[in-house]
């Protein structure tokens, strides 16, 4: 593996959908190359196609069968299928879904082999992607699996936002049962460790929400803010500013967030709506927790605009600026905790 050059890994995600559209449009921006080696993992021609449907015959890529074949001007494409795929745009299909699970395969290998530094996933839908080798809630399940680490889903933007979840893709009548004291501790920490590895904050504030209407109202609306999130908080012993639980609407209302460097949500709709509403368009979603780095915009497969050469690639864009920025942190950190001397060097927000 080049050690001059971050190579980002990317999948494809559900051909039908505009992963395909956001990947191409992100990766023709001029300069991307200069900070990055890309690799998407894919077919020549797929991409071939898609260049052709969104009027993109200026972007070039340079198709590889090994990484010993990896051009580090230019945007390799990683051929993980030969064949002819029948794309229909905006439509939900099986094949949709077994291609996003090659690519994926494909890329979450070279991953775990050190081929690429960290992997950037594009959308796929949760649906039709089940299958062979294939049977997750979401990519965040997977790579935990495959990757055999602690996951933290951390949605983030540019401006500091970062909203951490406790119980990720769950139905919601199964959310009360699994917040017990250890998980919120357990996810505070990883949450903690992420914040000062991955983001180079050295004393992060977090704010963790509570799990019911008004953090619970002093038992009046339900026990487990008081009995099981705040128990979670005082036992822990870290080199962070942690309070709460925080009732979640007025909390987001008040625009409290501001003051913290992340906050800390039960269930995955408490934390994602504000963040969406705050952030759609410029998130990004990363699993924090696992030895390797993954990102992926923070949308979904938009069928609805599939083709239509409408949708945003900002997202995605985000997503591999921040691929990058957490492997340069996470080097940074390794440097600088090898040597205590200059631990005072990691910069402070706030």
């Amino acid at each position: 593996m080049s050690e001059t050059k971050i190579i980002i890994g990317i999948s494809q995600g559900d051909i039908n959908g505009i992963g395909p559209e956001v990947i191409l449009k992100a990766l023709i921006e001029p300069g991307i190359c200069d900070i990055c080696t890309p690799v998407l993992f894919s077919s020549q021609k797929t991409v071939s196609y898609y260049r052709k449907v969104l009027g993109l015959e200026e972007f070039n890529f340079h198709p590889i069968r090994d990484f010993t074949q990896i051009n580090h001007k230019k945007v390799n494409v990683m051929i993980c299928y030969e064949e002819e795929v029948n794309i229909e745009m905006g439509k939900l299909t099986e094949i949709g879904g077994k291609y996003a699970r090659i690519s994926l395969d494909h890329a979450t290998k070279a991953l775990l082999e050190n081929q690429v530094h960290a992997l950037v996933t594009a959308p796929i839908n949760k649906n039709n992607i089940q299958g062979e080798g294939f049977h997750y809630p979401g990519h965040t399940e997977y790579l935990a699996d495959k990757l055999q680490g602690e996951p933290l889903m951390i949605l983030c933007n540019e401006n500091g936002l970062r909203v951490a979840l406790v119980t990720g893709h769950l139905p919601l009548n199964e959310v009360a049962s699994r917040i017990t004291t250890e998980t919120v501790s357990k996810k505070i920490t990883l949450f903690y460790e992420s914040l000062v590895k991955d983001f180079a904050i050295r004393k992060p504030r977090i704010a963790v929400l509570g799990l019911n209407p008004h953090a619970g109202d002093n038992g009046t609306l339900g026990k487990e803010d008081q009995e099981i999130i705040r128990p979670a908080i005082e036992q822990l012993k870290l080199d962070a500013l942690i309070y709460g639980p925080y009732p979640a609407d007025g909390f987001f209302g008040s625009a409290a967030f501001k003051k913290f460097d992340g906050i800390l949500a039960m269930y995955h709709d408490q934390g994602l709506i504000p963040f969406k509403t705050l952030a759609f368009n410029e998130g990004v979603n990363f699993t924090a927790g696992l030895s390797k780095i993954r990102t992926s915009p923070d949308h979904g497969t938009a069928f609805e605009i599939a083709g239509k050469n409408e949708a945003s690639e900002h997202s995605f864009r985000r997503a591999l600026y921040t691929a990058i920025d957490i492997y340069r942190n996470r080097k940074l950190y390794s440097e600088i905790t090898a040597n205590p001397l200059a631990h005072g060097s990691l910069r402070k927000e706030r």
